[in-house]
Order: C-alpha cells, then structure tokens, then sequence
C-alpha cells in the first residue's frame, strides 16, 4: 500500500486540497484493489476560506508517506518545523508534489533549487523574484523532476496526479481513473502530456459509437477517409460533421490518437521492438510512426518505453 499524505495548512484553497484525495481514492488496479492510501494531515483546526477542518492525521504522517501532496495556499506562510520534516521526508525519499502555489511551500523548502517548476501563472513572477534559484517555467502543466513535480493551477493538478497513477501503475490504469474523473486527456500547454492519449467516452448509446469500436479494432488496418465512410454508411461529409459533434475531432486524427493509444500500451506491456510496434498499429513507416508519437505525446517512443514501460 503507497501512502499519500496531504498537507492541509490554514489558507488551504479548497479545490486544491480535495484534488489529490479524490482522484487518488479513485484508482483501482485491474484486480480491483486500492493501491493508496490517502491521508489528510495537519496541526490542530485547519481555516481555509470557505471552512475550518480537523486533519483526521497529524503531521506525524508526513515522515511515513512514501508521496506528500502540497496542495496550494493564500498566501503560504509555513512554519519552520514543517518545512524541516518536508527536508526530512525528501532526505529519506518521499515524493513530493505540489498544485497550484503550493510550489511555493516546497521552494520554501529550498528542495527545488537549480530545479524547473510551474505554478499557477499568476503567481509564477512572485515565485520566481521570491525564489531567484528555481527556474520557474509559467508555460507547462506540470514538471516533473523525479522526486519533486510541481503543476500549475486548477485542473492541471489532476493531470499531475494521474501522471503520478501512471507512473506508478501503467496507461491502463491511469486511463481508467482519468475517465472516471471525466477528464478532457488531450490537453495543450507545453508539458509532454503522457497521462492517457485517449479521447474523452463518447456517450453510449451516440450514433458513432459502434463506428469508434470498430476503428479501435482495426487500428492496424491501412483505412482513408472513404473506407471509414463506407463503414459508417454516410457521406464524407456527414462523417465529418458527425465526428466533430461527437468527439471534437476528425476521423482520421481520431484514428491517428487510436493508433499512438495502441503503441503506448504496447510500448508498456510488451517487449517488441518500436519498428515492429509501428507495423501493428497500422503505420507503414517507422519513420512517420516516431515523428507522430513524438508529435502526439511529447517524446520519442523509447523515451517512453524507458519510463513507462511495467516491471
């Protein structure tokens, strides 16, 4: 069992505290198991702007959490003997993450010197004049360092922590969370997004909904526009506009995000080679098949493999 502890300090913005609780109480492995344990910790009567909480745990539970969520805050001011057992949970390992400006409570820290970060945008320039040895990078969603990844405000802490999910625990997984969190996956913002390439559920019960299975199950196969039309029973045209108002997409980028779906999760779960991969996800380039992976998720696929591959 990995334990997650969640720092709550007064000022707590509310959103920011209930992220990392819900969206990892949340995730469950294929055999239906819980894989973390969340626990909320703090110091006597927490006051946030909309609520006064008693931490179910003290902050005893940050020197056994193997992750610590620093969730942001008005105005952070954290004490000292805080900031000395966050150096202590680094000093043995702990991962750390923060969302929002809870970056700045690790810069506190000193834990993010000579280190990339992101914080929401409109605090970036006071972490960074307040801070001068992070290098504070407003653009991104999230940053991860390894030890220590900080994201940037909102629904960007949800992408942190299913990058976290993924990490720990595959796409699969991952996937799995991020739909029940009903999270838009394809999100922009210059950060290399290997959360879950997939697109949001298209509804049951939607017109292209037997259509999308069976391009999943035909992602290998070499398909234009009119083989897909064909298969529908509609024209060019209406296709178009039906997969626009059904997926947000087209049906050939949709088939493209298919097809570099498929390569992740063979890129994690099997030990073919990344050329043979490109043959069984329907590209007849190995070439084309790097330059679109690296174009949809941010890396090369044997950077990702190196990541994410399961051990």
């Amino acid at each position: 069992m990995h334990t997650v502890a969640v720092l709550a300090l007064d000022n707590v913005i509310p959103s920011d505290l209930c992220t990392p609780i819900e969206v990892f109480e949340r995730t469950r492995l294929t055999d239906g198991t819980a894989p973390y344990e969340v626990k909320v910790c703090g110091e006597g009567t927490v006051k946030s702007t909309a609520f006064a909480l008693q931490p179910p745990y003290g902050l005893d539970a940050i020197r056994t959490a193997d992750t610590i969520m620093l969730p942001g805050c008005v105005d952070p001011d954290v004490p000292e003997h805080v900031l000395a057992m966050l150096r202590e949970a680094a000093a043995r390992g702990a991962r750390m993450a923060t969302i929002c400006t809870g970056a700045f409570i690790l810069a506190a820290t000193g834990l993010l010197n000579g280190l990339r970060a992101t914080t929401h945008w409109m605090a970036a320039d006071t972490l960074a004049e307040r801070y001068p040895l992070v290098d504070v990078d407003p653009d991104v969603l999230y940053v991860d360092n390894g030890q220590f990844l900080t994201s940037a405000g909102a629904a960007a802490g949800v992408d942190l922590c299913l990058h976290m999910i993924r990490r720990d625990h595959g796409s699969q997984v991952a996937a799995q969370v991020a739909r029940l969190c009903v999270m838009p996956l394809e999100r922009e913002g210059g950060q290399a997004q290997f959360v879950a390439h997939s697109q949001p559920p298209t509804p049951q019960g939607a017109t292209l909904e037997p259509l999308l299975q069976w391009l999943e199950e035909n992602v290998a196969t070499e398909l234009t526009l009119d083989d897909i039309a064909a298969r529908a029973g509609m024209s060019t045209r209406t296709l178009n506009r039906r997969f626009r108002e059904q997926t947000g997409t087209t049906p050939l980028q949709w088939l493209h995000r298919a097809r570099i779906r498929q390569a992740q999760y063979l890129l994690e779960a099997s030990a073919y080679a990344v050329d043979v991969i490109a043959t069984k996800v329907g590209f007849g380039s190995p070439t084309a098949f790097r330059e679109r992976f690296k174009r949809v998720v941010g890396t090369s696929p044997y950077a990702y493999r190196a990541a994410f591959q399961s051990r």
